[in-house]
């Protein structure tokens, strides 16, 4: 079986880390490297957070993690710290020797890009400045990609950061219209609704299920993820979501998509009401499609992946502090 290349673009927190793992355990994906964007938490807390999840797995410097943006575009970072504290479940480890790689993360996507042209995909899983900021700097970027997966809006539905908008796009909208406007061969947009909310949510005997599974990461899992659920069913989210490893387990395993459509996908930058929100408009606008939305997965079968996943044992290289 031919092992896809992938990179990472992440704001590691929660199901960001879930998502590295499966790029690092996976025996479909190729992980070359980890690039990181402003997003969920404070940036060198995400960077720590990225590390731990290499260590956990046992596979501490084996995959090189980049700096790319500290803040969006043209906003005022915004985080989600109360929704995810920490993003770690207040983990930590001996950093020391620990370094991000000296290449700055936009230049990395556009060398690896260029040095296999149309042979890498990506998964964009945080605000999508890196992304953005790749097009803006080479205007041939778009066309090196395999594909793009794109973890983000809702499709027509709720928003999870304002009553319309979800977080991803909220955070850097202009770079995620940079993005719909950048003429990528293969955009796949996974959204928070009402995909995520029905088929990548996971009540919470199903959750403690995972988390009770007896292995370093089914219990780093559970450090990841406590916090986040918590929120969750505060605002009324029945279960622990996961839109990020879902995006990048569509890229390994297609056949989890049940249902799919070519969708023309614009992101609100001018109004304050609605900022970050995505308009899909389906085939009926006669609008030139620029995006597939995924509309329906196989949920039972996504949450075995992550069952398999989370029951893999693995050597820590270094002793983690909570864990």
């Amino acid at each position: 079986m031919a092992r896809i290349p992938v990179v990472i673009d992440t704001d590691t927190a929660q199901d960001d880390c879930v998502t590295i793992l499966l790029g690092l355990m996976d025996e479909r994906a190729d992980l070359r490297a980890i690039t990181m964007v402003a997003g969920n938490v404070s940036f060198d807390q995400q960077v720590a957070n990225a590390h731990t999840t290499l260590n956990v797995a046992g596979r501490l410097g084996s995959v090189p993690v980049h700096e790319g943006c500290r803040r969006p575009l043209r906003r005022e970072w915004e985080s989600a710290e109360n929704v995810h504290g920490d993003g770690s479940g207040g983990l930590s480890m001996d950093l020391d020797g620990v370094h991000l790689d000296p290449e700055d993360g936009v230049d990395a996507l556009l060398r690896i890009t260029a040095e296999d042209p149309g042979e890498v995909s990506i998964v964009a899983i945080g605000p999508l400045t890196n992304i953005a900021s790749a097009v803006l700097r080479d205007p041939g970027f778009a066309a090196r990609v395999r594909s793009l997966y794109v973890m983000g809006g809702s499709n027509n539905g709720r928003g999870n950061i304002t009553a319309s908008a979800e977080y991803n796009f909220y955070v850097d909208p202009e770079a995620a219209q940079i993005v719909m406007d950048a003429g990528f061969d293969d955009l796949v947009i996974v959204p928070w609704a009402p995909l995520t909310l029905r088929d990548a949510t996971f009540d919470r005997a199903t959750y403690n299920g995972l988390c009770s599974l007896g292995t370093p990461l089914s219990d780093f899992f559970r450090r990841m993820c406590d916090a986040t659920i918590d929120f969750d069913e505060s605002v009324g989210v029945d279960g622990s979501t996961h839109p990020d490893s879902l995006t990048l387990a569509i890229l390994l395993h297609p056949e989890l998509v049940l249902a799919s459509a070519p969708y023309r996908v614009d992101v609100e930058t001018a109004s304050t009401l609605t900022r970050g929100h995505s308009v899909m408009a389906w085939s009926t606008f006669d609008l030139t499609p620029n995006a597939t939305v995924v509309e329906a997965v196989d949920k039972a079968a996504f949450l075995g992946l992550l069952r398999g996943l989370l029951a893999t044992p693995t050597r820590p290289d270094r002793p983690v502090s909570g864990l």
